[in-house]
């Protein structure tokens, strides 16, 4: 819900718990990052007002809102040096203050940006006198695990899981970061099952102000029908940039993604079923990943464009031939990416077009094909054997003792992980 804007607020207890409720509100469910409570309250004798950046809107527009004049907006542009008004993003709150006592001078005393959950730069105004003070949030960061059990999808198990551990933006980040270390193995939204279990080590970053931040994700595990696949992150020698490997010591990271959709929500799967416009039982030999118009399509390898264009029913579509001699076809799109033509080199995860509803369709999605040796295969067949690279043997006991250490804390109860327990003497 977006913040009303010029909203004064005098400030007594009634309007302390109305600015705490609109700040809730702001930076809830919507966003990633939760941020509980609010400011401290200004003074005695302050007022104070919240508004917030529309999109495509200029700050000298929130600054009128606020009581700036031409001549103070540019002012304060001026103290706000540190601030490129081209990166300031969209739905960031401004908060006002001012001395409801004098009279003679209404104008704001200090404009807060909040900028991001760390990043606050307060403009400052001292007669007609502008500077600028930046403020930055120090975070605790601590390490937790999290139980949970599919029902219905990965989030639904990581949001049942976490408790009252994280925000509900922080399990949702939390969710979806699960979902790409595995999308090489797993294709989420297809693949997991009533009853399989997920678990996770992963680190909490939090600031004073009650922001929360999702970050490294330590170790991770995902059990279907009962056989468990582990996600271990681990910096190889010689490497700086950590990885995710199996329990076998193989990468994650793989010659094909699982789905070509990173919002992986399937209407139909491969099979026999009627066809919605056609009306009769045919073949559907693809899969169906039922999303909002205009959804980014990504190749799940690298490869080659083949084919971009028009095909009967595919409606717009596009066919990617992969070093494997596999090719890929993705239909109904809404148009192709900028660049994307026959004999354009593709990678893997590369934008090739965006969800719609051309040819035979009755609402937008994508169609998705893997066709090997001219036919078209089932994916949960096709990419199934999609192991990554192994570890080299002298990375082995390494990687090994990094395992045992992670899956000492994946089997520790939900929440904060607890040190090992030092022996006796």
């Amino acid at each position: 819900m977006k913040a009303s804007r010029n909203r004064v607020v005098l400030w007594g207890i009634g309007a302390a718990v109305a600015l705490l409720a609109a700040a809730a509100l702001r930076f809830g469910p919507t966003l990633p990052r939760t941020v509980a409570g609010g400011p401290p309250p200004p003074p005695p004798g302050a007022w104070s007002s919240v508004d917030t950046l529309g999109k495509g809107e200029s700050l000298a527009a929130v600054l009128a809102r606020g009581g700036l004049g031409g001549d103070d907006q540019t002012a304060a542009m001026r103290a706000a040096s540190g601030v490129d008004p081209r990166k300031i993003p969209a739905g960031m709150e401004v908060r006002f203050t001012g001395d409801s006592t004098n009279g003679t001078d209404p104008r704001p005393s200090d404009i807060a940006l909040l900028l991001s959950a760390d990043r606050t730069v307060h403009l400052l105004r001292t007669g007609s006198e502008w500077s600028s003070r930046e403020e930055h949030t120090s975070w605790t960061t601590d390490t937790l695990v999290m139980h949970g059990v599919v029902h219905s999808n990965l989030y639904d198990a990581v949001n049942a899981g976490s408790g009252d551990l994280l925000s509900k933006g922080a399990r949702v980040e939390l969710a979806w970061t699960i979902a790409d270390i595995f999308e090489y193995r797993i294709d989420m939204s297809r693949e997991l099952q009533d009853g399989d279990a997920v678990r996770a080590v992963f680190e909490r970053s939090r600031s004073p102000s009650g922001a929360v931040r999702i970050g490294a994700i330590l170790a991770a595990g995902l059990e279907r029908s009962g056989a468990e696949l582990q996600a271990i992150r681990f910096v190889p020698l010689g490497e700086t940039k950590a990885e995710y490997y199996d329990q076998n010591g193989r990468s994650l990271r793989a010659t094909f993604l699982r789905a070509p959709l990173s919002f992986r929500r399937i209407s139909s799967v491969f099979g026999m079923r009627e066809h919605p416009i056609l009306g009769s039982w045919r073949s559907h030999k693809g899969t169906d990943y039922a999303a909002a118009s205009g959804t980014p399509v990504r190749s799940i390898g690298n490869g080659i464009v083949v084919f971009a264009g028009t095909r009967g029913g595919y409606g717009n579509s596009i066919d990617v031939r992969h070093q494997n001699g596999f090719v890929t076809r993705y239909g109904h799109l809404r148009g192709f990416a900028s660049g994307v033509r026959t004999g354009t080199r593709v990678s893997m995860g590369q934008t090739v077009g965006y969800v719609g509803m051309t040819g035979l369709a009755t609402g937008p999605h994508l169609h998705f094909e893997v066709i090997v040796g001219g036919v078209q295969r089932d994916p949960r067949t096709a990419l199934k054997s999609n192991a990554g690279p192994p570890l080299a043997a002298a990375e082995l006991a390494a990687f090994d003792a990094v395992r045992h250490g992670a899956l000492s804390q994946l089997d520790q109860a939900a929440g904060v992980v607890r040190a090992p327990a030092v022996p006796a003497h």
